[in-house]
């Protein structure tokens, strides 16, 4: 007799579910470092103070007018080209010509004037020749019966008149040489001239137009005495100003010359502050050679006031200084740094209230496995973005934590099958 054989009822199924244990366990990711690092690096370091400025002429003359009148022409320029922005010109050269029919005429009336009062004078000096006559002859008769009383008094009476006549006259000619010297020099005035040697950086005025001189001179050019030396005005935060000194080294990078960095050093740093929105500024001179020219008026510069230069120092990354752990991320006997977690654990914090030391304590984090293990450094000059560190435990190639990987913190990894979570999409 034959016995029944065994029979499988599912073996499709089962089969199935094979293969989707294996597919799900190959696509189910390795697991992740629970933390992104960075090493410890050895290099030069640079720790300056940055802010943002102008280019400026070194020194700046502003042209005006001291008298009213209709601009009627401009002068030439040292190529004999009419004066425009641009231009170089020399001590004296003519920059405009004001319409002068009004004071040439008022200088004339000024001539004619003086003129009449030494005409007026030589009057009064022969009439006081003849006084002085009549009163030698009073004097030689006296009060007697050919001269009376009267008439004596009257001679000495002509002739201290017509001396004091004579004085008026001279006052006179003195007031007509001042209304003339006035008069001409307005009609100089009409001549724009260049008091220095220089560059017009900017000509405010055109042919036809009038200028008005009130209280204040109208301004008709701007002019540059010397682009060889330029300035960059920087305005420096007063948390910063502390540590601005005269002679001390600046770079700064114009967008104008990507790439390129200029040199130059602190002139002087202006005592008159500014504030805006409770936020105090003070401009800071900044000296540089600019002759070669490339350096013009009014571009923006971006500096950087150098603090201190380092060579061949450890340096590690701002952001590994910042970072701080979660109480379950370390060992129960650092439990109480991550509870009293210091304050000023972080790169660039400085008092401005008293002189800031050249170190100051920090807390770097190294991977211990899954956990985190503090190391104590002494925090040097920072460039904003990498900070010089020492202290017992760091050297060159040290892994420090800067922040943790995604998913570390106890993410699951998802079956490629798996439907995706409700109100979500699934990446693509």
């Amino acid at each position: 007799m034959k016995l029944p054989r065994k029979t499988y009822r599912y073996p499709a199924l089962a089969l199935f579910c094979i293969l989707v244990f294996f597919a799900v366990r190959a696509c189910s990711p390795e697991p992740s470092a629970p933390f992104i690092t960075a090493k410890v690096t050895r290099g030069d370091l640079t720790a300056a103070i940055s802010a943002t400025g102008t280019v400026e002429p070194e020194e700046v003359i502003d042209v005006g007018a001291q008298v009213a009148g209709r601009i009627v022409s401009f002068g030439k320029d040292k190529n004999g080209k009419t004066v425009d922005y641009g231009s170089e010109v020399e001590t004296g050269t003519v920059l405009a010509q004001i319409d002068d029919a009004l004071y040439s005429a008022e200088a004339e009336q000024a001539r004619a004037g003086y003129a009449r009062a030494r005409a007026d004078l030589e009057q009064l000096k022969a009439k006081l020749y003849q006084a002085e006559r009549d009163w030698e002859r009073a004097q030689k008769l006296g009060p007697s019966d050919a001269l009376s009383q009267t008439d004596y008094d009257a001679a000495r009476s002509a002739c201290d008149a017509a001396k004091a006549a004579v004085a008026v006259g001279q006052a006179a000619i003195a007031q007509a040489q001042a209304t003339l010297r006035r008069a001409e020099q307005n009609l100089g005035y009409c001549t724009i001239k260049s008091p220095v040697k220089g560059v017009i950086i900017d000509r405010r005025v055109n042919i036809g137009q009038t200028v008005v001189s009130s209280l204040n001179a109208p301004s008709l050019f701007l002019l540059a005495k010397d682009l060889k030396r330029m300035q960059v005005w920087v305005s420096v935060n007063e948390a910063d100003i502390g540590s601005i000194y005269p002679g001390q080294p600046v770079s700064f990078s114009l967008d104008t010359y990507p790439g390129e960095v200029f040199a130059g050093e602190v002139g002087k740093i202006r005592l008159n502050a500014t504030m805006t929105q409770n936020v105090v500024t003070y401009t800071v001179e900044v000296i540089t050679d600019n002759s070669d020219g490339r350096l013009l008026p009014y571009l923006t510069a971006n500096a950087q006031f150098e603090l201190s230069r380092s060579t061949g120092v450890l340096c590690v990354p701002n952001t590994a200084l910042r970072w701080f752990p979660k109480a379950g991320q370390v060992e129960d006997r650092y439990r109480d740094i991550v509870d009293g977690r210091p304050s000023a654990n972080g790169a660039g914090q400085h008092s401005a209230a008293q002189q800031k030391p050249k170190t100051k304590p920090g807390l770097l984090w190294t991977p211990d496995g899954s956990r985190a293990k503090p190391l104590k450094v002494a925090m040097g000059p920072s460039d904003g973005t990498l900070t010089e560190v020492q202290g017992e435990g760091v050297s060159e190639g040290l892994e420090v934590i800067t922040g943790e990987a995604q998913g570390a913190a106890g993410g699951e990894a998802r079956s490629p099958f798996a439907p995706p979570p409700l109100g979500g999409s699934q990446k693509k």
